[in-house]
C-alpha cells in the first residue's frame, strides 16, 4: 500500500473526543447568520452522514436548510441551466467533475481556513473544489439471495446472481466503479477497455443489473451485489440489517477517490455555503462524514472516538486499492465513459 492511500485510509483512535463548534471567522458567521439558510443539491441525510452536519449548521449557526438528491452531473447542469435564478446553493460531487464544475463555469472559490491541511492533490488551487473525504469502491452482498460471496472482480463474473452499477452515465459513484474494474483488470485511467469488456460479459450473461443501488432498492431484495462506495455499503448494511449483508473491497483492485463540494457561482446564500464550507473541513464536521462511515480528508490531523473508527472495514482490506494517478488523464475518460458505456456494454443487455 503507497503512503498516500495509506494517509488516505489510516485513521487516529482516541477513546472519545470533546468536540467545539469550528474556528468561523466572525464576520462570515455574522454574514451567514443573516442570510439565514443554505440550499443543497446531492447531500441528503443518508450519504456520508450529512444529517448530523445539517443540524449543527441548524443548531449552531441557525441556518435552515433544503436538499435535493441528484447526480453529480444533474447538479452542474442545474447551477448551469439556473444561473442567476438559482435554487441551490452548493452540491457535492464526484472528484472527476469538480474541474468539469470550474470548467462550466458554475462555481465560486473559498478556502476553508483549514486549507493547509488538505493535501493538494485533493484541492483546487484556487479554492474552487476539494474533496472533504474519500471512499473506496466496495461490494454489498445480500447473503441472503447470493449463496457463495464474491470476493474479487474476477469471482463477479463466475457467479449466478445480478450485479448492480447504476447508471454510469450520470453517477461518480458508477464510474468510479467502472475505473476500479479497469484497475483490476489491467486497464487504467488512460484506458477503460477491460472494464468495458467485464461488463459487456455480465450484459451478455444477463446479469447486469438495471437497477439503482441505493438504500430503498437494497432493502426491497432488489439489490443482490452493488458495486458502491464503501461508506454507502456500510451505511446500508448497518441501517437495514447486519446480518443480511457482507461489505468488503475486491481483493483483485479497487478505487479510491473522493467528493468535493462546490459553490453555486449564482447562490442565493453565499455566505452560509462558505460556511457549511468550513465546517465541514473543521473537525466537527470531519467526524461527521466518519460517522457516516466516510473516511475524512483531514485524517493525519484528526483524532476518532474509538466508536466511529471501529465502525470502519479493517485497514487490511485496502491492499489492492489505489488512488487515481493521473487526474486529466481520468477526467478525459469519465467524459467520454457515458458514450463507450451505451455502445459497448448496453448493447449487449440480454
Amino acid at each position: 500500500m503507497n503512503r498516500l492511500l495509506a494517509s488516505m485510509i489510516g485513521l487516529t483512535i482516541t477513546m472519545g473526543c470533546g468536540l467545539a463548534a469550528a474556528e468561523i471567522p466572525s464576520e462570515l458567521e455574522e454574514a451567514a447568520r443573516q442570510e439565514g439558510r443554505v440550499d443543497s443539491v446531492g447531500m441528503p441525510d443518508s450519504w456520508a452522514n450529512w444529517k448530523d452536519t445539517w443540524e449543527d449548521l441548524q443548531r449552531i449557526y441557525g441556518l435552515e436548510h433544503i436538499d435535493t438528491d441528484m447526480s453529480s452531473a444533474q447538479e452542474i447542469a442545474k447551477f448551469a441551466a439556473e444561473g442567476e435564478n438559482a435554487t441551490a446553493d452548493i452540491g457535492d460531487v464526484g472528484a472527476s467533475f469538480g474541474p468539469r464544475a470550474v470548467q462550466r463555469g458554475v462555481t465560486q472559490p473559498y478556502k476553508p481556513t483549514t486549507w493547509a491541511q488538505i493535501p493538494d492533490w485533493a484541492k483546487d488551487e484556487d479554492g474552487h473544489w476539494a474533496l472533504a473525504y474519500t471512499g473506496t469502491i466496495a461490494f454489498i452482498v445480500n447473503t441472503q439471495l447470493v449463496d457463495e460471496v464474491p470476493h474479487s472482480w474476477a469471482d463477479l463474473l463466475e457467479g449466478d446472481y445480478k450485479v448492480t452499477i447504476g447508471d454510469v452515465g450520470a453517477a461518480s459513484q458508477a464510474a468510479s466503479g467502472v475505473l476500479a474494474a479497469a484497475y483490476a483488470n489491467g486497464g487504467s485511467e488512460h484506458d477503460l477497455t477491460p472494464a468495458l469488456d467485464f461488463f459487456a460479459e455480465l450484459a451478455k450473461q444477463g446479469r447486469l443489473s438495471f437497477t439503482n443501488p441505493v438504500i430503498s432498492n437494497i432493502e426491497r431484495g432488489e439489490v443482490e451485489v452493488g458495486i458502491v462506495w464503501d461508506f454507502n455499503a456500510l451505511n446500508y448494511r448497518d441501517q437495514i440489517d447486519r446480518d443480511r449483508f457482507e461489505v468488503l473491497i475486491p481483493s483483485d483492485g479497487s478505487l479510491t477517490s473522493g467528493y468535493t463540494t462546490i459553490i453555486n457561482k449564482y447562490a442565493k446564500h453565499p455566505n452560509a455555503a462558505k460556511l457549511a464550507r468550513e465546517y465541514i473541513f473543521s473537525d466537527a464536521g470531519q467526524i461527521n462524514l466518519a460517522r457516516g462511515y466516510a473516511r475524512p480528508i483531514r485524517a493525519e490531523h484528526l483524532t476518532l472516538p474509538e466508536d466511529v473508527a471501529a465502525q470502519l472495514l479493517p485497514a487490511e482490506q485496502y491492499a489492492a486499492a489505489r488512488p487515481v494517478e493521473d487526474a486529466a488523464a481520468w477526467e478525459q475518460s469519465a467524459q467520454r465513459l457515458p458514450r463507450q458505456w451505451q455502445e459497448h456494454v448496453l448493447i449487449n443487455m440480454q
